[in-house]
């Protein structure tokens, strides 16, 4: 039972990498300003949490590449992760 958690756990942070990554990437390329001035303005225009679903697209191909490798522990790790970052969208957007 630890070793599927664990599994489960691995998918989870791999996940949360992922869209941060894609967090990191779409905040690099849609302005010429600062990592830091981009995340700002996108804060203040409200549209964090759209900003935020979609990073999480890279959690798509994470997910497939686990469930081609028979590592489906991970993939429901993956999926667990996507919910967690769906339910922090809907409360940045609605609060």
């Amino acid at each position: 039972m630890g070793h599927i958690k664990k599994e489960i756990a691995i998918g989870i942070l791999v996940s949360l990498i992922a869209t941060a990554c894609g967090l990191f990437i779409y905040l690099e390329y849609i302005s010429h300003d600062s990592l830091s001035t981009t995340f700002h303005k996108v804060r203040a225009g409200g549209v964090l949490g759209s900003v935020i679903a979609l990073a999480a697209i890279p959690n798509l191909l994470v997910f497939w590449v686990f469930l081609k490798k028979n590592q489906d522990y991970r993939a429901r790790g993956v999926l667990l992760g996507t919910i967690l970052i769906a339910l922090l969208t809907v409360i940045i957007k609605f609060f």
